[in-house]
């Protein structure tokens, strides 16, 4: 498991980021701090694999701990987690290494791709001693944790790593009968979006949808995998 530690002064921040941790397969919340001094503690009682790290704390500048773990030479990823959308400040934790910039507020299907980027690579680097370029041009791109299906395959508007959510979790039911409504919640996706998706698969002849009608109410899409 990835440990984590979240850095985030608001209490109610702090626990959507750790419910949403909490939903993403592979990673375990380690600490979660409020201020640097606390982070700072804990970072050398027990090095963390990402920190998620918000920038605007009281009197303090999560920056300067991003500074901080490049001056101690810690291997630590760091996600930064912060309303600032300056480009000075974007340069600035590229320029440290940040492996993902989230600009609040932010949905959980964007939180979930930060993570799943972070862990296909966190395992390749884990796994390979040497690597070749094609190989690594690929890892930079994140098309090995996405499908092979290039962004062109892609309808306007289309995420590739929402599609694949989507798509894995009908193959795990593949032969049953399900709805949008079942799906949104199974992976904390609006409704609507899967959705749209849902429509997209269908054009492709991915999945097939019909019609139920009950005895009181709208009638219901269900659909299944062809």
């Amino acid at each position: 498991m990835i440990q984590v530690m979240i850095v985030e002064d608001d209490p109610m921040v702090r626990e959507i980021n750790s419910k949403f941790l909490k939903r993403v397969e592979g990673f375990v919340l380690y600490k979660a701090v409020s201020n640097l001094d606390e982070a700072k503690q804990y970072i050398l009682e027990n090095k963390p694999d990402l920190i998620l790290l918000d920038v605007y704390l009281p009197k303090e500048n999560g920056i300067s701990l991003l500074k901080w773990i490049r001056g101690q030479e810690l291997d630590i990823d760091i996600i930064l987690i912060t309303a600032d959308k300056t480009m000075e400040r974007i340069q600035e934790a590229f320029r440290y290494g940040v492996v993902d910039y989230l600009i609040k507020p932010f949905d959980f299907e964007r939180f979930k791709e930060a993570l799943l980027q972070f862990k296909g690579r966190y395992y390749k680097f884990k796994e390979s001693e040497l690597m070749e370029q094609k190989e690594l041009d690929k890892l930079l791109s994140n098309s090995d944790i996405a499908s092979s299906q290039t962004e062109d395959e892609f309808a306007k508007g289309v995420n590739k790593y929402t599609y694949k959510a989507i798509w894995d979790e009908i193959e795990k039911n593949s032969g049953k009968d399900f709805t949008a409504e079942e799906l949104a919640e199974k992976l904390g996706i609006a409704r609507v979006t899967v959705r749209r998706y849902l429509e997209y698969m269908e054009k492709e002849n991915k999945v097939d949808k019909s019609v139920e009608y009950g005895k009181v109410g709208r009638p219901q899409h269900k659909y299944r995998k062809i």
